[in-house]
């Protein structure tokens, strides 16, 4: 007895597939691809949705750390205006020097991401020329 195998990759089978679906189930082809539509739909408002909370984020831990970079640099002049000169200086390179150090971490971590990424999509391309 021999079979025959059928497969396919995607959200929509191929049309001849389709056709047979409407065949078997009246309007199994529309709803296949209103199904599909709707994930498609689903997909790109939760991307959206994590795309505008990724933003509010950054946008939120870049005040932060403007208030806070303010707040250490305020109070190491004030130390400074108040005869505490090494310890008012301390602060003010201290509050800086991290700043720095966050922005400096965070670059190489994107740059990170976005290399891992490149690597991802490369080797998806190598792996679809082999089939």
């Amino acid at each position: 007895m021999r079979g025959r195998i059928s497969a396919f990759q995607g959200p929509l089978p191929p049309p001849e597939m389709l056709e047979q679906y409407d065949r078997v189930i009246p309007g199994g082809a529309d709803r296949i691809l209103r199904m599909a539509e709707k994930q498609l739909d689903h997909r790109q408002d939760l991307e959206g949705t994590v795309v505008k909370g990724n933003v509010t984020s950054q946008h939120r831990g870049q005040i932060f750390a403007f208030v806070l970079g303010l707040v250490a640099i305020l109070g190491g002049i004030w130390l400074i205006a108040h005869d505490k000169s090494p310890e008012g200086l301390a602060t003010i390179i201290t509050a800086l020097g991290g700043l720095a150090a966050v922005f400096i971490y965070g670059r190489r971590q994107q740059e990170r991401e976005r290399q891992q990424k490149r690597d991802e999509v490369a080797e998806a391309l190598r792996q679809s020329g082999r089939r």
